[in-house]
C-alpha cells in the first residue's frame, strides 16, 4: 500500500541552469499532456515536501516541482551574494522557460519561500506570460519578525520575542539526527496541534536534510523580506491559503495579501493547521490547484494548437488570401 508521505516516482528528472549558473534540480511528475502545475517549496523544503499533493494531482495533471537553490539536490551559492529574493526569481524563470514552452501556460503554486519567490518574479515578462493564475500558500510578503508567534508572550516584549526570532531564522546549529524531542519541537512550531506522527516525522525528514549554511543565508533574507511592491504586481488570478494555526506566517499575512492582490479569486482559511498545509491537508491544497487549472488554464493541447478564436481567424484569412 503507497502511503501519503512517501515520495512520488517522477516521470522526468532534469538539471536546469539558473542566470547565475546555480544548478536547479526538477521533476515532473503525472501526464505528460495535462494542464501543467509548477509547484515552489519553501525554507528547508525540498520537491519532496510536496509528494501528497502531487500523489492527488498527478493523475490529470502534468506537475512539475523543483527544488530552491540550496535545497534538496539543487546546487547551491558559492558565496554570500548568491542568496535573496531576485535570485529566486531568477531560478523560478529559469525552470518556467524550461517546463512551460513558449505560448502556453501553467498555474502557479508557492509555499511560505516558494510563495515569496512568486512575488519576486511578478515583473519578469517571461514569468507572467506563462502564469495563467497563482496560488500563495502560508506566506507573507513582509514584515516576518514582527507577526511570528513561535515564542508565546511570556518570552518577553515584543522587541526580544523579535530578536528571538532573527536567531531562529539565521542560526548555523546544525539540527542533526531526528529525535522525539526535536520532532516535539516542530510540531509546535510548524504543525497544527491536531497534526498526525505521520505528518510530523514527514517534517521532519524533510527539514533536517536542509544543510544549516544555507539554511541560515535564507532565513537572513526572510529576516528582511519586503515583497509588498511586488505581491501587488502580480496580475494573474491569484488564490490565498492559510492556516488558523500557523505560527511562521498568522493568518494576518493573508489576510493584508488578499487586500493586495489586483486580482484575488478565493481566501481558503484552513481551521486548527499550521504553516505546513500541503503536508496538513493535501486534498483540501490540491483542490484548490485543481480548481485554479480548470477555471483559467486550458489543456496543453489545446495551448499549443492555439485558442479556438485564434484557429478561426486563422481560417478567415486563409480563405480570403
Amino acid at each position: 500500500m503507497t502511503l501519503p508521505y512517501e515520495a512520488v516516482r517522477a516521470r522526468r528528472e532534469h538539471t536546469v541552469v539558473s542566470a547565475d549558473g546555480t544548478r536547479l534540480h526538477v521533476e515532473e511528475y503525472g501526464r505528460a499532456d495535462g494542464p501543467t502545475v509548477v509547484l515552489a517549496h519553501g525554507w528547508t523544503c525540498s520537491t519532496l515536501f510536496w509528494a501528497p499533493v502531487v500523489r492527488l494531482l498527478a493523475a490529470d495533471h502534468r506537475v512539475v516541482a523543483y527544488d530552491q537553490r540550496g535545497h534538496g539536490r539543487s546546487g547551491g551559492p558559492a558565496t554570500r551574494t548568491g542568496y535573496s529574493t531576485d535570485l529566486l526569481a531568477d531560478d523560478l524563470q529559469a525552470v518556467l522557460e524550461t517546463v512551460v514552452p513558449d505560448g502556453q501556460q501553467a498555474v502557479l503554486a508557492g509555499h511560505s519561500m516558494g510563495g515569496m519567490t512568486i512575488m519576486a518574479a511578478s515583473g519578469r515578462v517571461p514569468v507572467t506570460t506563462r502564469t495563467a493564475a497563482v496560488l500563495l500558500a502560508s506566506t507573507g510578503s513582509g514584515r516576518l519578525l514582527g507577526s511570528t508567534e513561535v515564542l508565546p508572550p511570556r518570552f518577553g516584549g515584543r522587541w526580544l520575542r523579535r530578536v528571538l526570532h532573527r536567531q531562529l531564522l539565521v542560526s548555523r546549529l546544525p539540527l542533526g539526527p531526528v529525535t522525539p524531542v526535536s520532532k516535539a519541537a516542530l510540531k509546535y512550531g510548524v504543525l497544527g496541534a491536531a497534526s498526525s506522527p505521520a505528518q510530523v516525522t514527514f517534517t521532519a525528514r524533510i527539514v533536517h536534510a536542509c544543510r544549516p549554511r544555507h539554511r541560515s543565508a535564507w532565513g537572513q533574507v526572510l529576516a528582511l523580506l519586503d515583497l509588498d511592491r511586488e505581491l501587488a504586481a502580480i496580475g494573474a488570478p491569484t488564490a490565498v491559503l492559510v492556516g488558523t494555526s500557523d505560527k511562521l506566517t498568522p493568518k494576518s499575512h493573508a489576510h493584508r495579501m488578499a487586500a493586495a492582490l489586483p486580482q484575488l479569486v478565493s481566501l481558503t482559511e484552513l481551521p486548527h493547521l499550521g504553516h505546513m498545509t500541503p503536508i496538513e491537508d493535501p486534498p483540501a491544497v490540491a483542490q484548490v490547484i485543481r480548481d485554479l487549472a480548470a477555471r483559467h488554464l486550458a489543456p496543453a493541447a489545446d495551448q499549443a494548437a492555439g485558442k479556438p478564436e485564434q484557429q478561426q481567424e486563422l481560417a478567415k484569412e486563409e480563405k480570403t488570401a
